[in-house]
């Protein structure tokens, strides 16, 4: 990654054969028309087209200290259903890294009692067996039972009647109903990703379930998106588009497809972050000369300055409870991380490995900050305890980019490239286990993922 210098503007780079992705850095001066469009064109012109949109697939690697060895048996009536709901919860469950599926071997449902001594034999410490039935509206009814191996004991089941567009979401509702019984965590198997693409002329920002699939475009656009933010609630994407040919903040409603202008102010409007109450965002405004910290309310109006450095601050991000706010910062000289009070004041530095750490994301339990560091030349996702500081290298990969939390803490997805590609990726917080969320010859950037989900009761 490169330092571009031109004029007024600072650009951080990626290098060619990777995109820009981090973010745009603006120097203390305001931005004239014409660096805009040089940089503009560079930001452009590091963007891999996408040929066509295809769905995700999901490739896990890796093998965890610890995985729960669970047995799936074929849903009765499955063979019917568009959706193959035992395959479907198999999916997240490994993708969790904290499961290994087995076949149970035979069809069995939710009303019949498991051969116990048969699953110990195979090694299973828990059993998931059902049934998906049509019904005469053409809904389908969807009923799962659990059962502890080890224990002999059930327990519990739970039910669905939904159309088929939800049986997908049916599915990772299941899983996190698995999850959380077998874990005693909360399941994120239902929430939701989004993510940008381009294909061709055109940006889409894309709203996805968790692993990949299910993919509805929020935007069209034929000038760049970036830094999709979602809100606490789950029900809005806070963006920057460059559609008025300068960066601008839109909030995004994503059920009806409404947004409004947040923040359009002289020079750059980026990095929106949302506070943990959902009323205001942090952001990045050049409007007096340099690129400094903001609050300003969800619904816009006048930011209020929170940062007053010589330096470049950006891409900040609330901490879990609201009292903090983590930043970048080059005023030390290069970019690092950095925290201050939530209402400004006194900021202190956070990273001190490397000479070049970027994009913060914090963990939702507040335990753990993922950041990317540039490390001889390579990009890699890292992950700190907060509490000791200590910093540890998650990923093999050399151009990660964007870490972002699952609202359990559990997991996080980012963007890299992978076998010449690039790839959207899950890992667990020891880098053990990955799971691969890749489309078909294409491009993918910006992932951010969603709050726990309040569809379906």
């Amino acid at each position: 990654m490169d330092v571009q210098k031109s004029g007024r503007v600072i650009i951080i780079a990626t290098q060619p054969r990777t995109k820009i992705r981090h973010f745009i850095w603006l120097s203390q001066f305001t931005m004239t028309r014409s660096c805009f469009r040089w940089a503009l064109g560079l930001l452009t012109a590091c963007v891999v087209a996408l040929p066509t949109w295809a769905q995700f697939r999901v490739e896990v690697s890796g093998v965890g200290l610890t995985q729960v060895p669970i047995a799936f048996a074929p849903l009765r009536g499955e063979e019917s259903s568009p959706q193959k709901i035992a395959s479907i919860v198999q999916s997240d469950l490994e993708r969790s890294g904290q499961f290994r599926g087995l076949a149970a071997g035979k069809t069995s449902d939710e009303t019949e009692r498991p051969d116990i001594s048969l699953l110990r034999q195979k090694g299973a410490d828990a059993l998931l067996t059902g049934s998906i039935s049509r019904m005469n509206d053409g809904r389908f009814d969807v009923r799962i039972r659990l059962w502890d191996v080890v224990r002999n004991q059930d327990l519990g089941a739970m039910s669905y009647t939904v159309v088929a567009s939800d049986l997908r979401l049916a599915s990772h509702r299941i899983s996190d109903f698995v999850y959380e019984k077998l874990t005693g965590d909360r399941g994120v198997f239902s929430t939701r990703i989004a993510y940008v693409t381009k294909a061709g002329g055109r940006y889409n920002l894309w709203v996805a379930d968790s692993d990949g699939e299910n993919s509805q475009s929020a935007l069209s656009s034929p000038e760049p998106i970036i830094s999709p933010s979602w809100s606490p609630q789950g029900g809005q994407l806070a963006y920057v588009s460059f559609e008025s040919r300068k960066p601008v903040v839109y909030v995004h409603d994503v059920s009806t497809g409404k947004r409004r202008l947040v923040a359009n102010f002289r020079g750059s409007n980026s990095a929106p972050s949302w506070s943990p109450d959902g009323r205001s965002l942090a952001v990045t405004l050049s409007r007096d000369g340099g690129s400094q910290l903001f609050v300003i309310d969800a619904q816009g109006g006048e930011p209020r300055r929170l940062t007053q450095s010589a330096g470049i601050d950006t891409e900040p991000v609330f901490s879990p409870d609201g009292t903090a706010i983590y930043f970048v910062s080059d005023r030390g000289g290069a970019p690092q991380i950095y925290r201050m009070p939530a209402m400004g004041g006194p900021a202190n530095r956070v990273t001190f490995n490397g000479s070049y750490n970027i994009s913060p994301a914090l963990s939702p339990d507040g335990r753990w900050l993922a950041y990317v560091s540039r490390i001889g030349g390579a990009f890699k996702l890292h992950v700190m305890d907060l509490s000791s500081g200590n910093a540890t290298a998650i990923t093999e990969t050399t151009a990660d980019e964007r870490p972002s939390f699952a609202p359990n803490s559990r997991l996080i997805v980012y963007a890299t490239q992978q076998d010449g590609r690039e790839a959207l990726m899950t890992t667990t917080l020891d880098g053990r286990i990955k799971a691969r969320l890749s489309g078909q010859g294409g491009d993918i950037r910006e992932p951010h993922w969603g709050p726990f989900s309040k569809l379906l009761p």
